[in-house]
């Protein structure tokens, strides 16, 4: 992994997570995790937000980091939204600052980006896109949902396997104000810290 990653990471890990996260909150997502593991199955992930902006990509590029971080085997991360519209520059610009490599290989409306955690990795694939676009898994996927008005405006996920709330503030709250920089890179490392303690706990 890129080093800056790495040490943002590493100072996520220098407490013990169970105090800092819901455990009880993502203990489903441990569970479906390990269960593909142990199946020996592929683990797809689904972050799904209303405008697949700012909370699911933070989610997506997180959990992809995490999984290659303690070495989970062919976990595959998406992220959409009941809504296109596009990625928040300052996510991307956040991720950048916590060690992510971004490239920038389409522009528009609705620009796409690429986001690296190691060289040799694929990079994850961040653009604002519905739920249902074809860039996303039809079936056997967990979708997470990481808004409460995802979860509770779109009640059925075609092809989820598994459905698991695991809500966070819209840092989209502190657009405008003096502080936004700050709460989104807090909002990162919150979702950063419970995609790592997720991880921690699979069983290879």
């Amino acid at each position: 992994m890129y080093p800056k990653i790495t040490q943002t990471i590493q100072a996520l890990l220098q407490e013990p997570l169970n105090h800092l996260v819901r455990d009880e909150i993502v203990q489903p997502l441990i569970d479906f995790v390990q269960k593909k593991v142990h199946a020996q199955q592929p683990v797809n992930l689904h972050f799904i937000c209303t405008h697949n902006s700012r909370r699911s990509h933070l989610s997506q590029a997180w959990a992809q980091a995490a999984a290659a971080y303690f070495e989970v085997p062919r976990v595959y991360c998406y992220s959409g939204g009941t809504e296109e519209t596009a990625l928040f520059p300052l996510v991307a610009e956040t991720l950048s600052d916590q060690g992510f490599h971004l490239s920038e290989i389409g522009k528009g409306v609705n620009p796409l980006y690429a986001l690296k955690y190691d060289e040799n990795a694929p990079p994850v694939v961040g653009f604002s896109k519905t739920f249902d676009h074809p860039f996303n898994p039809v079936s056997a996927f967990a979708a997470v949902m990481t808004c409460t008005q995802a979860d509770q405006g779109c009640p059925f996920i075609p092809g989820a396997e598994q459905r698991i709330p695991i809500p966070y503030e819209d840092p989209k709250i502190a657009d405008g104000t003096p502080g936004q920089k700050q709460v989104y890179a807090e909002r990162s490392l919150e979702i950063a810290r419970e995609m790592m303690y997720v991880f921690s706990k699979i069983d290879l």
